[in-house]
């Protein structure tokens, strides 16, 4: 998992759309620095430095994985993004968005043009008040005193207003769900998925222990031989491992990214299987269904068979070399009459077979933003 830190920013607008300019510098920041926890009121105040047109200012407390130097990047990033205009020149000027970095945890950083705290940050009324709103009790760490104290003795006299205009603070993943599951088809890239929500979330990860599992060899050797046997131990250890992981989730209320759901073994029995043996199989299953908990969303990743082979044969599993493209049609269809089967389970299907979500970060945000945007 990344580390992750809290940051304080201010943002500022003079200029344009004021409100527009905050909200879209917002949205920008959820999107790449970080989770935004609490976002400050609007407050008006008159251009510091400067004689220009007043200024809306906020302040917000935002949980980011990027080091000083990223977020400084990304946010010189998503200034240019929304317009910014700069002129080259020390003296202050008017600006459709500004965002500076007051506080990184507790860490005093020197690093090139990168100065934190924010060197002007206690001369200035219009950080302080929106940062004592959402942070009264954090202490500066070079003043050593609260932000509230550092406010009570400023001595900068601008007259601040407050703004009822309300700004909307993008949620993230990790408050809209609990238990995202993540399925698809064998080479549909779901474990990889997981894996980089999980580390960009700081998610608990429950991931299938198929390697561990020594009947799969001998399965893609002999099928109808060890079809029975494969499929029941799955069943046990999925059971165990989705048991466990979501029981610590109940205890410590975790965010949890799973890639697969336990109907997972159901779909694959029914293809595997004689008739005889998937009518014992489906008794233990649905009693063993019955106690998992079920995922605020199921997410479906569609690969064509074209590219599931393709992804099959650049992993390199031997024993997964010889699958034919008529059993992963077979796979995909059995994900499909479940999926319309299981209106309740909130799923959203995700055509992945033109997109490389692992190498291109622009293909990852998409699939990001569909499932943040997903209505159960």
């Amino acid at each position: 998992m990344k580390i992750v830190r809290t940051t304080y920013l201010s943002l500022g607008s003079n200029t344009g759309d004021k409100f527009k300019n905050l909200q879209l510098a917002l949205n920008y920041i959820g999107d790449q620095i970080g989770h935004l926890k609490k976002t400050s009121s609007i407050y008006e105040t008159k251009s510091w430095g400067f004689e220009s047109s007043c200024f809306y200012n906020i302040c917000i407390e935002v949980s980011t994985s990027l080091n000083p130097e990223k977020l400084i990047e990304t946010i010189l990033h998503i200034e240019n993004e929304l317009g910014r205009e700069r002129k080259g020149s020390s003296t202050y000027s008017d600006r459709n968005i500004d965002i500076d970095i007051l506080l990184f945890d507790n860490e005093i950083i020197f690093y090139n043009h990168l100065k934190v705290p924010h060197p002007r940050m206690l001369e200035r009324k219009f950080v302080l008040v929106p940062l004592s709103e959402i942070a009264p009790n954090i202490i500066h760490p070079i003043a050593k005193k609260t932000i509230t104290y550092c406010l009570n003795n400023c001595k900068d006299e601008t007259e601040i207003n407050l703004i009822e205009l309300k700004l909307v603070r993008p949620i993230s993943l990790v408050e809209k769900f609990n238990y995202i599951a993540i399925e698809g088809n064998i080479g549909s890239g779901k474990t990889s998925l997981a894996n980089k929500i999980g580390d960009d979330f700081n998610a608990r990860l429950v991931l299938e222990r198929f390697a561990d599992n020594p009947f799969l060899p001998k399965f893609y050797e002999d099928k109808d031989r060890y079809a029975f046997t494969l499929e029941m131990s799955f069943l046990a250890d999925r059971y165990n491992q989705l048991s466990d992981g979501l029981a610590q989730f109940d205890l410590f209320k975790n965010f949890i990214v799973s890639d697969y759901f336990i109907f997972k073994s159901l779909i694959f029995a029914q293809v595997t299987l004689a008739k005889e043996e998937f009518n014992l199989y489906r008794k233990m299953f649905d009693i063993i269904y019955k106690e998992i908990s079920k995922p605020d969303i199921y997410v479906y990743l569609y690969q064509n068979t074209e590219r599931l082979l393709e992804n099959i044969k650049k992993r390199g599993r031997e024993y997964e070399q010889n699958i034919q493209p008529k059993y992963l049609n077979q796979i995909h269809q059995g994900y499909i009459n479940f999926i319309k089967t299981r209106e309740s389970l909130n799923t959203l299907i995700i055509d992945v077979s033109d997109l490389d979500f692992v190498n291109n970060e622009s293909d990852y945000k998409s699939i990001i933003h569909k499932i943040l945007n997903f209505k159960k």
